[in-house]
């Protein structure tokens, strides 16, 4: 994949505020060119686009026209995955893309990384960190474990920690 250079991204589409418009017309339709945004909407909510036959996020093009590089991943920084600003796009790997993720929805403590430990009865803090778990302590007060567990991912997960 990834065979799309800067330099033809930035002749086939014009970037204006997270929107890519093409400046040629593509061969599917009849508007002028800078009139039509560029792209389709996949099913998962991500705006994609077709260059040189092969299929790309918009998030990528507007990445590599902005930086030059499409990174292994890249993230939108507010989760919105239609905001597709270069103010809130930034390169990221798979791990830390998972950090900045909404929460899941099986948690039943309603924070991350706290979750109830039916054999101490008490509140547990633990985070995933290379792909290895990090306990933070057992806390009788949720508050408390809530706190801790917001510092361990702001230590830990930094920029990408979702509080």
């Amino acid at each position: 994949m990834r065979n799309v250079t800067q330099e033809e991204v930035l002749r086939l589409f014009e970037y204006r505020d997270g929107v890519l418009y093409w400046k040629e017309r593509p061969r599917c339709s009849r508007k002028p060119p800078g009139d039509m945004s560029a792209g389709f909407e996949s099913t998962q909510g991500y705006k994609k686009v077709k260059v040189n036959k092969e299929t790309y996020y918009v998030h990528q093009i507007v990445f590599l026209m902005h930086h030059g590089y499409i990174p292994e991943v890249v993230d939108h920084i507010d989760r919105n995955t239609s905001n597709n600003r270069i103010e809130n796009l930034r390169a990221s790997n798979k791990s830390l893309n998972a950090c900045n993720s909404k929460l899941r929805a099986d948690n039943s403590s309603g924070h991350r990384g706290v979750t109830w430990n039916k054999v101490s009865t008490k509140w547990q803090v633990q985070l995933q960190f290379k792909n290895r778990c990090k306990h933070f302590g057992l806390f009788d007060d949720f508050e408390l474990a809530c706190l801790v567990a917001d510092e361990s991912r702001r230590l830990y997960h930094g920029e990408h920690a979702t509080i």
